[in-house]
């Protein structure tokens, strides 16, 4: 099988980062030497290593796989932005290509690279490329994040409809209800299990200060092979 998976997410906010620790770790568990990877990052904070961003510090300590930094998260932004606005203001462009040589140098190194997308699915990255441009050079099995809330539906069926009109699979999706006073909940996600493509991963209620450890003993075992 293809050594990965691509995180995506229906909207900002709806726990990617949470998600993909917490993938990273289980398979990590079972016995596979995994990186994860935030190929770009806003919102990041000036330390004395330079930008750190703690979306790719949490999958960095999920991962079992040393690795530098720039591979990690090749693109780091300041301002909370959306990242193609912040590289434009810092003169920089955002390559696809840079991200996919980073990929495959932590690939080299690893069983399975778990890579964390940036807001949506089509969210920009430069004038001409999306998320989902990377995602299809990447060429990896997608997991949609739905972010539980009032409006989840549509936006969980049209990201899948756009994921397979890509020309990828949906290797599955997780239900992370973000909305704690979110109204049938349960009508909601056996609407999306009677409707979404790829295998119903994971329920995670909601919580004030969720700990991907623990929502990582909620995966099923994946088929992930080790390299040999």
């Amino acid at each position: 099988m293809k050594q990965g998976y691509f995180i995506t997410g229906t909207d900002t906010g709806v726990g990617k980062t949470l998600i993909s620790a917490a993938l990273t770790f289980f398979l990590c568990n079972q016995g596979v030497r995994v990186s994860g990877m935030k190929p770009i990052a806003s919102g990041c904070i000036e330390t004395g290593h330079g930008l750190r961003n703690e979306d790719a510090d949490l999958l960095l300590t999920a991962s079992n796989v040393e690795a530098d930094y720039d591979l990690i998260c090749p693109y780091r932004f300041l301002p909370p932005i959306a990242p193609h606005i912040a590289a434009e203001d810092q003169g920089t462009v955002i390559s696809i290509d840079h991200i996919l040589d980073c990929y495959r140098r932590l690939q080299a190194c690893s069983d399975t690279v778990v890579v964390e997308g940036v807001g949506g699915w089509q969210v920009p990255v430069n004038k001409h490329k999306s998320m989902s441009d990377l995602a299809i050079e990447l060429d990896l099995p997608v997991i949609i994040v739905v972010g539980g809330r009032l409006g989840c539906i549509n936006h969980a069926l049209l990201t899948a409809e756009s994921v397979l009109a890509s020309g990828l699979s949906v290797a599955g999706w997780v239900f992370n209800k973000i909305d704690p006073d979110m109204q049938q909940a349960d009508a909601v996600k056996q609407t999306l299990q009677n409707r979404m493509p790829g295998r119903f991963i994971a329920d995670i209620a909601w919580q004030n200060n969720p700990d991907f450890r623990e929502i990582s003993l909620r995966f099923e075992k994946l088929d992930v092979k080790r390299k040999t």
